[in-house]
């Protein structure tokens, strides 16, 4: 099977980085950008995306994307399905995988989960676990106070399209939870993986994906802190009941973070998200033009 993992970075190589390089079985491509120090990245074994490289080869999304943007990571994905990848891991620089990160695999397999149903319809990931205090980023606010209200439906099969692992350390939770919390955790209780009947915000920070699931699914540009989020519930809409938590895999070491900024970069969803899911059909009417720009110049590499 033919696996590659994706991030992008303004950093030298961090641990993280360096530990997904010696992945055994696994391709590590790395999408640069303007400030990224270029010439670190040649002693690591990786496929490193140039600059240069991306506007020679991508010129319309590289154009569209713009620099200094985590979205650059599209280039990364785009690289990979071309190189005929099977399973793509989405990771960030700080996300330090522990020993045995991908070898509980699920990609592309039919799978036992434990099987919850959410009595809003969606579902948060971390409402059943020990630190259900806390909300995944993206998560609609309007149903926060619905959110425990989860029933446990037993253990079902289901093709795994999706598997998004968990992340110890400094989760990835709603801005306003970071702010209130300073969240420090472990995810000791999750030892099966788990899904839904309904949907649910995964990220691109430690997720592996089907190439199946290209090129509906990206990392949408223009949208702030929505932009993974978004993304993997307009691929709910393509695919349901293809998707999989698992137990944390990684080490999240965050990078520093202005968190009243992340606050800002996400009010769009506060303000959006719910209404999205309940028109996810008419998904494209809630995304910016620049956005809608970007779709088109993406998809014609799939």
């Amino acid at each position: 099977m033919s696996k590659f993992i994706v991030t992008t970075t303004i950093n030298y190589p961090t641990e993280a980085t360096i530990k997904f390089s010696k992945k055994a079985g696994w391709k590590l491509i790395v999408v640069g950008d303007l400030k990224t120090p270029h010439d670190a990245y040649s002693n690591l074994d990786c496929i490193y995306l140039s600059p240069e490289y991306q506007e020679k080869t991508y010129p319309e999304v590289s154009n569209i994307i713009g620099w200094n943007s985590i979205q650059r990571r599209n280039i990364g994905f785009i690289e990979a399905y071309k190189k005929g990848a099977e399973v793509i891991a989405s990771v960030d620089d700080d996300n330090i995988p522990y020993d045995t990160w991908g070898n509980d695999l699920l990609v592309n397999m039919n799978v036992e989960c434990d099987i919850y149903e959410q009595k809003s319809g969606v579902f948060d990931p971390l409402s059943i676990t020990e630190h259900k205090y806390l909300w995944h980023r993206g998560y609609p606010v309007e149903l926060l106070k619905e959110r425990g209200d989860v029933h446990y439906l037993g253990r079902r099969n289901r093709r795994i399209l999706v598997q998004a692992d968990l992340w110890n350390g400094d989760p990835d939770v709603d801005a306003t939870a970071r702010i209130i919390f300073r969240p420090e955790v472990e995810f000791t209780s999750i030892r099966a993986p788990f899904a839904s009947t309904g949907i649910s915000p995964f990220n691109s920070q430690n997720t592996f994906l089907s190439r199946e699931v290209f090129p509906n699914y990206s990392v949408l540009p223009f949208i702030g802190r929505m932009d993974d989020i978004w993304a993997s519930y307009i691929l709910q809409h393509y695919f349901p009941q293809n998707l999989a938590f698992s137990k944390a895999s990684v080490y999240q070491a965050r990078n520093p973070q202005d968190l009243i900024l992340n606050l800002e970069n996400e009010i769009f969803g506060y303000r959006n998200t719910l209404k999205l899911i309940n028109d996810l059909v008419n998904y494209k009417k809630y995304l910016p033009q620049k956005t809608l720009d970007f779709l088109v110049a993406y998809k014609k590499y799939f």
